[in-house]
């Protein structure tokens, strides 16, 4: 954002810059993303409130919010809609379906949260944000993006797989592999050397196809 308060219009943050910093009315009051450094953040933007496919999507982060709690990651979801339409909206969810939102939600009517990170797609919607995914890690780095249209839901599980394969990589400096779970073998990284290459071709490993595909137990 500038220093008046004003968004860049369209901007998308890419993977490895430092996430835009805002403050904004959310359901649990005041909130700054800077708030959460030191944590994993996963911020969510929705459609609109009251929807059906957005509403689904909520209740199943609400009901997965405590594996996301576990993981050192906290939910923050996000839609151009009033505050007094998420509080309502809340409320709903925990009155038909006995689902409480444990996490804040941004009331973005003047769309600065949503125009810093390009959730506004004017193809899409020009008053709607789409269904885009932040993962930010805790010195406030995007670390990954996902968006999807507004006619179809996310996979929640897929999300939090992301945070496990993310935490995984930065904490042992391994990559992860094509579907990749906690428990099962990562990637050893590429060499870089020929001594490393020499390495690769001479030495047993837990998996290996070739000298640049090699697999490890944690």
């Amino acid at each position: 954002m500038t220093e008046s308060g004003n968004a860049v219009a369209n901007s998308i943050p890419r993977i490895g810059e430092t996430a835009p910093d805002f403050e904004a009315v959310t359901t649990h009051g005041m909130v700054r993303l800077s708030d959460y450094r030191g944590k994993w953040v996963v911020l969510f933007s929705h459609p609109a409130d009251f929807t059906p496919v957005c509403t689904t999507e909520i209740m199943e982060f609400a009901r997965q919010s405590e594996a996301f709690i576990e993981r050192n990651t906290q939910l923050i979801g996000l839609s151009i809609d009033s505050i007094h339409a998420h509080l309502a909206w809340v409320q709903n969810m925990k009155e038909k379906a006995g689902v409480e939102v444990p996490f804040p939600l941004i009331a973005d009517l003047d769309m600065r949260v949503a125009s810093a990170y390009g959730m506004v797609h004017p193809g899409a919607s020009s008053t709607a944000a789409v269904r885009a995914v932040f993962i930010i890690d805790p010195e406030q780095q995007i670390r990954a993006l996902i968006y999807y249209p507004l006619t179809n839901g996310r996979n929640i599980d897929e999300i939090l797989r992301l945070v496990d394969s993310l935490q995984t990589s930065t904490k042992h400096g391994v990559a992860t592999p094509v579907n990749w779970k906690p428990g099962e073998r990562v990637v050893i990284p590429p060499p870089k050397t020929q001594a490393e290459v020499k390495e690769r071709v001479e030495n047993e490993f837990a998996e290996k196809m070739d000298f640049y595909l090699v697999k490890k137990d944690l």
